[in-house]
């Protein structure tokens, strides 16, 4: 019997959120379904715009922005498709899974 890996996970600090990709708008701005319910404009900042790729169904940690967080926010962190698996067997998504794209 081999015991699997464990995956470090990063989760969200302070006033971070976890959101999925909805949709790419170009210029590194994409808008984010977040978990609290909002859709964000988000941005990836410029020290991460050349390590970030991204596509839609991508889930992602998003800070919102200081001032109007409830319509724009950054990008910090992108989850790899097996770190995602273990977020949701964890249940720390489960109202992503009401989403209809899983």
């Amino acid at each position: 019997m081999e015991q699997e890996e464990p995956i470090r996970l990063r989760l969200p600090r302070n006033q971070e959120i976890f959101g999925i990709i909805d949709q790419r708008l170009g210029a590194s701005r994409l808008r984010v379904k977040c978990l609290d319910g909002k859709t964000r404009i988000c941005r990836i900042p410029g020290r991460m715009k050349k390590y970030l790729w991204v596509r839609e169904g991508n889930i992602v940690l998003v800070e919102p922005w200081e001032y109007g967080g409830d319509e724009k926010g950054d990008i910090v962190y992108k989850y790899k498709p097996n770190q995602a698996d273990a977020l949701k067997r964890q249940g720390k998504l489960k109202a992503i899974e009401n989403v209809d794209e899983f």
